[in-house]
């Protein structure tokens, strides 16, 4: 299942980000926490040099404690400060805009040596589509300011908007490279909905995903969908779902289309359970 998006915003959004730099003091990396590894844009790393960062490992909610653990562990060997955050709830924010202000300490005590004072942190939001920017700068914000939504490409345009936290957020659209070496990424971005439904086959993606979950919580399966899963092959899994779920279309046939939806659905959802698609031991 060959994986391949990079519209045109995309490289108009790079230089974007590379020009807005010089007026950053720290960037906000956002990563989807179901999948650090897959969702981290390797030309960020490039784009923000030595620029202070913290890691957020967003929609934590959705993820398995364990594998959050593991993850945080991971980043803060690297030296990379990580915080949990569901940006829904407002679960982590306060532990976000503390590392910020503790991060930029000192950058504040020297300008205030200088006569500058109240000076807000600037700080950038960089992440791949749907991973929840605009979610995260509304709760922030304490506003409906930001267009949000359950599908990548909200975002069009950077845009600098004030929090009570005395942090100032420069926006970014969401970014993709343009080709994917390992094909287990572009799945896991396709898993979560990072990349457009309109352009996959869904059919394929979910019984990538079905087998893929019934290999490793097979448990969450059988609770969530009530079906035999044990020596079963993984269409007839995706058959049985389909039927107890009612996708059928005349003539008694599964639907597989709106079997494939539900699958995908339910699991982006976090319906099926708290569930993390890689380790770092797995990938790194």
């Amino acid at each position: 299942m060959n994986i391949n998006w990079y519209p045109g915003h995309m490289k108009k959004t790079k230089e974007s980000i590379q020009k807005s730099l010089v007026m950053i003091d720290i960037v906000f990396e956002l990563l989807d926490a179901r999948i650090p590894f897959s969702s981290r844009n390797p030309i960020i790393d490039e784009l923000v040099g030595r620029k202070p960062r913290i890691i957020i490992l967003n929609k934590a909610d959705l993820s398995n404690p364990d594998g959050n653990r593991q993850w945080q562990s991971y980043f803060n060997e690297k030296g990379i400060t990580s915080v949990l955050l569901n940006s829904l709830s407002g679960k982590g924010l306060d532990q976000l805009v503390d590392l910020a202000r503790n991060i930029m300490a000192e950058k504040r005590v020297n300008n205030a040596a200088k006569g500058i004072i109240n000076q807000p942190i600037r700080a950038m939001i960089l992440g791949i589509p749907n991973v929840g920017k605009s979610t995260l700068i509304n709760s922030l914000a304490k506003r409906k300011g930001a267009k949000t939504g359950n599908r990548p490409g909200i975002t069009k345009t950077t845009q600098w908007i004030k929090t009570k936290g005395g942090i100032e957020l420069l926006d970014t659209p969401g970014i993709l490279w343009p080709k994917f070496e390992d094909p287990e990424v572009g799945l896991n971005l396709a898993y979560t909905g990072a990349i457009k439904d309109e352009i996959l086959d869904t059919e394929t993606l979910a019984l990538k995903l079905l087998h893929k979950l019934c290999k490793e919580h097979p448990h969450l399966i059988q609770d969530r969908f009530q079906v035999p899963i044990l020596d079963t092959e993984i269409l007839q899994v995706m058959d049985s779902i389909g039927s107890r779920r009612g996708c059928i279309i005349k003539g008694g046939g599964i639907d597989y289309e709106k079997t494939a939806r539900l699958i995908l659905d339910e699991f982006r959802k976090g319906l099926l359970g708290r569930i993390t698609l890689e380790k770092p031991e797995d990938v790194l």
